[in-house]
């Protein structure tokens, strides 16, 4: 499904990222791990189209997405691919409902059928009682089980997620992984996590590690 081809990447003389080749097969789970510095984000980003790489290639179902325009790229990163953040990074005007449908809308513009949408996902994740609160109104793992609710709105097959438990307690970091498990094996959606948390990268289906800018596994 993912195809990561000798990526490199630099921020000066800083030379983040050598040579990273890997795969990831749909429905995977796979957890990032390496010291803080080590690049983990970057590659994230780069993946997720994001940034862009200084040489190297990211295939996606085949498809070489530096080869897209920007057109494309912008509708890869809306369609195909769900981000999921430490810092839920909701909006504080737009009640829970409203910020699941934000995805959505920026490339439908129905309000109607983002809600019908939403209201969907957040049945699956059992957060339905949650449509009207605010985000001031709900707990830290309520706010990231939204967050995950709205990088789901567009049924995407990849979904990257960078430190999602790391504001949470060991209960709802548990439970954030369930529900993981539960999206990947319902929706055959795809998961790069990149987490501190050894506990969590012992439960995915595998790890990648990056240390000095290299995979070292």
């Amino acid at each position: 499904m993912i195809k990561v081809e000798n990526i490199n990447k630099t921020f000066g003389l800083n030379h983040v990222l050598k040579n990273i080749s890997f795969e990831i097969h749909e429905s995977e789970i796979v957890a990032i791990q390496g010291r803080s510095g080590a690049g983990k984000t970057t590659l994230l980003k780069i993946v997720g189209l994001i940034d862009k790489p200084d040489t190297g290639n990211i295939i996606f179902d085949n498809v070489i997405l530096d080869n897209l325009n920007e057109s494309k790229k912008s509708e890869f990163r809306n369609q195909k691919v769900g981000f999921v953040f430490q810092f839920h990074n909701l909006l504080p005007e737009f009640n829970c409902l409203e910020n699941i449908c934000l995805p959505y809308l920026i490339g439908n513009y129905n309000f109607s059928k983002a809600k019908l949408r939403a209201e969907k996902v957040m049945y699956d994740l059992n957060i339905d009682n949650l449509k009207n609160k605010m985000p001031n109104e709900v707990s830290g793992g309520e706010q990231q089980r939204v967050a995950i609710a709205r990088s789901l709105i567009n049924s995407p097959k990849l979904v990257l997620a960078d430190e999602p438990t790391g504001n949470l307690d060991s209960k709802n970091s548990v439970e954030m992984f369930n529900l993981f498990k539960m999206i990947s094996q319902k929706y055959n959606t795809t998961f790069m996590i990149i987490t501190h948390d050894n506990d969590l990268a012992s439960k995915c289906d595998r790890t990648i590690k990056i240390h000095d800018g290299y995979i070292i596994n």
